[in-house]
């Protein structure tokens, strides 16, 4: 049985302006196939309600886990909230267990002030998920898992969600150096891919002190077939120097 898949929706304009650096796709796509999840898609869309809706209408429809990253915080351009609301057609209002992890957050001798409030906004038959870091939770409605933008919480709260989730047979990788180009181990290479279709057999070149060569590295479920393709591509390498 095949692994379910996932895309994620990187949502900001800071993203897309170049003015912030995304790391969060690197760290899900880590931990997913970990946990057998096959992450299929990354899309980055501005802080766009109609964009927003739109993406994850298509994305919600094409995998079994849609993950988003941002525009949950307390600013008039966090809009995430309200988008996936309107996507699945519910309602959206301020959640007193939303508000209890905020309270929690900034001390039972403090007010919520309204910017506060606007990050326990939760939409209607959504489940919480918990933020260590600052409080404000993010939430799962149907198969949308929606987080904060902010990596050190982004983190944080897939610790919270991915034991929950739908899962599979996890990802195992394995790598080789050649210290020759592209060019010429490529038939070989269409070859063992064309032979072993379960596997996925990427090509990475480099430069390192003077050399030009290329990193063959293989992906796949099942470790046997995994360790058969790199004998196979150990052979290629004896045979290319």
């Amino acid at each position: 049985m095949s692994n379910p898949t996932a895309a994620m929706l990187v949502i900001g304009d800071e993203i897309l302006s170049g003015r912030t650096r995304e790391a969060n796709a690197y760290h899900l796509a880590g931990r997913l196939g970990q946990v057998g999840i096959d992450l299929r898609e990354i899309r980055v869309v501005p802080d766009d309600h109609r964009v927003i809706v739109d993406a994850l209408d298509e994305l919600r429809a094409a995998h079994t886990h849609v993950f988003t990253s941002g525009g949950i915080g307390p600013t008039h351009d966090d809009i995430t909230a309200d988008a996936v609301a309107d996507a699945f057609g519910v309602g959206i209002e301020v959640r007193d267990d939303a508000r209890e992890h905020l309270q929690a957050a900034v001390g039972a001798g403090r007010t919520l002030t309204p910017e506060h409030l606007r990050m326990a906004r939760i939409p209607h038959g959504a489940a919480l998920i918990a933020n260590r870091i600052s409080g404000a939770p993010g939430f799962s409605i149907g198969n949308v898992h929606v987080m904060a933008g902010v990596p050190a919480i982004f983190v944080a709260m897939l610790d919270d969600l991915l034991p929950g989730l739908e899962a599979g047979s996890p990802v195992v990788s394995s790598e080789l150096r050649f210290d020759v180009g592209e060019g010429r181990i490529a038939a070989p290479l269409r070859e063992l891919a064309a032979e072993m279709p379960a596997l996925s057999i990427g090509s990475y070149p480099f430069h390192d002190a003077g050399v030009h060569g290329t990193n063959i590295v293989v992906r796949g479920t099942d470790p046997a077939l995994v360790r058969e393709a790199m004998e196979r591509l150990r052979a290629i390498h004896d045979a290319v120097g």
